[in-house]
């Protein structure tokens, strides 16, 4: 079925769902999986590239405000590395190979060229439901994935935790 998944996530309130949808797909296809954590600039704090070289710019910048912003960046990172370690330790767990990684920059690019690279026959990615101008102005990843990239993709619908299905009671009940 397939060999290689790759799974997308931006560690919202659906991530959790998503992975378990990716975890379960894993195991009945027997597939490795790679997770995947893009630092966007429209998700997550973004560090400006005119913090490089801030006197240029903002000569009244003090250092020690972007040494802050420089550690909560840093911190953000270990933090997302941290989450993502935990999942993929949890995929071991339940038997499937399982890497992971994070990078910054343009989330719908970069998951395409991931799986380009990696050679991934799928990508799992979140879809959040935005249409229209909230689209046009925020854009939307998952949309740029299903029209860039080079193998399958599921996409998986928004749900609140409030709405996430058991997969273990789903198990059972289908027996």
């Amino acid at each position: 079925m397939f060999d290689k998944i790759l799974v997308a996530l931006d560690k919202s309130d659906r991530s959790q769902y998503i992975f378990e949808q990716a975890l379960f797909l894993a195991k009945a296809s027997q597939a490795k999986v790679m997770l995947l954590h893009v630092l966007s600039p429209v998700e997550d704090p973004y560090i400006n590239p005119i913090f490089l070289q801030p006197e240029a710019i903002y000569p009244t910048l003090h250092t020690d405000t972007v040494v802050q912003y420089i550690q909560a960046w840093d911190e953000l990172k270990q933090d997302r590395l941290s989450w993502l370690r935990s999942l993929a330790q949890t995929a071991v767990n339940n038997g499937v190979e399982t890497e992971f990684t994070q990078t910054a920059g343009d989330a719908g690019r970069l998951i395409c060229e991931l799986a380009l690279n990696w050679s991934a026959d799928l990508i799992i990615v979140g879809r959040r439901g935005r249409s229209g101008i909230s689209e046009a102005f925020l854009g939307s990843i998952s949309n740029y994935v299903l029209h860039h990239a080079h193998c399958s993709v599921l996409t998986v619908q928004g749900l609140t935790t409030t709405s996430i299905p058991n997969i273990e009671s789903a198990k059972l009940t289908s027996a």
